[in-house]
């Protein structure tokens, strides 16, 4: 491999939010214009986990996010674009590094424990989902990704993978790579409620939004209750309409200040970040509305995207079954 490889998903649940622009598809965005090799895939296999039940939707969401992947950047030249279901290998390796994958380690998982315990709308109690860790080692590890873009917060996850990679070698010899961390910064976006933005709260702004409807959702956007007048000593820190400024302005700084003086009121400040994001979505939008003139074009991706995995994806199978003598 000439480049460093690097490989990142996201589970498909359609139209993506301005949380999922600043927390990973900007960083998606600045390594594949570096000297990596980016394979971005379309975590439908891990929608199954918890969507078992209503599966209706997967297909469409799957294009309805590679087109907001496009829309803002992501570069099939740049990066190999697939769905995990049409690479057979990842259910094949999955399969086998079930069977070395201790169960504690899967019952210790904090996801695991977190999500049982506030999804309470689905019954999780299934396979699928206590072994999701299992399916995500097997994404990571069957294209030797030597980096996987993470958070601080997600080293974890990654460090499970690594765990299982080495397993696999202490049994059957040096086949896997355990891949290395490439540690992204993210910005946190608050909802328009000033909880995290999710679409189960009702409380997001859409990637390539339209006008109409990013003024209409700043305009609920929750301000410092404290101000009464727009003379009022301002408090930025707690305000969801700063934590905006700060991702669209430039001048946010300055802002703060002007907030925390009282040299601004908040429908102001509010006018002044519709503008900005406006004129961010802008073009994301016109961009949006092309691709989705002709959704052939995303689905031509989606098989460029395959093959090329597919190649990848066969070659550590090989390995990986020679290694364990099943081939």
């Amino acid at each position: 491999m000439a480049n460093k490889r690097v490989l990142s998903a996201m589970r498909p649940t359609g139209r993506l939010h301005l949380g999922h622009y600043f927390g990973a598809l900007k960083n998606w965005i600045n390594i594949q214009q570096q000297d990596f090799e980016c394979f971005y895939m379309v975590a439908d296999l891990h929608a199954l986990t918890s969507n078992y039940a209503d599966t209706s939707r997967i297909k469409d969401d799957s294009i309805d996010m590679v087109i907001d992947w496009l829309t803002v950047g992501i570069d099939p030249n740049k990066a190999t674009i697939f769905r995990q279901s049409e690479v057979a290998q990842h259910s094949e390796l999955f399969l086998i590094l079930s069977m070395i994958t201790p169960l504690g380690w899967l019952q210790r998982c904090p996801t695991y424990k977190e999500q049982l315990n506030e999804i309470k709308s689905k019954d999780l109690n299934n396979y699928g989902f206590l072994g999701y860790p299992v399916l995500m080692a097997s994404d990571i590890l069957l294209y030797k990704a030597q980096s996987v873009p993470v958070g601080e917060d997600q080293l974890a996850h990654l460090e499970f993978s690594r765990e299982i990679a080495r397993r696999f070698n202490n049994f059957y010899g040096e086949v896997l790579l355990e891949p290395q961390a490439l540690l992204t910064k993210s910005a946190r976006v608050p909802g328009l409620d000033r909880r995290k933005m999710s679409k189960s709260y009702n409380n997001s702004i859409l990637i390539a939004e339209t006008e109409d409807e990013i003024v209409r959702k700043v305009k609920t956007m929750y301000t410092d209750p404290a101000r009464i007048k727009a003379t009022d000593i301002g408090h930025p820190e707690g305000c969801v309409v700063f934590a905006f400024q700060e991702l669209f302005n430039k001048d946010a700084q300055k802002r703060k200040e002007e907030c925390k003086q009282g040299c601004i009121g908040c429908m102001k400040c509010k006018k002044e970040l519709m503008a900005l994001m406006c004129e961010f979505a802008k073009p994301m939008m016109e961009k949006r509305n092309e691709l989705l003139k002709d959704k052939s074009y995303v689905e031509k991706i989606l098989n460029e995207g395959k093959e090329k995995a597919r190649f990848e994806a066969d070659k550590t199978m090989q390995e990986i079954k020679k290694a364990v003598k099943i081939f």
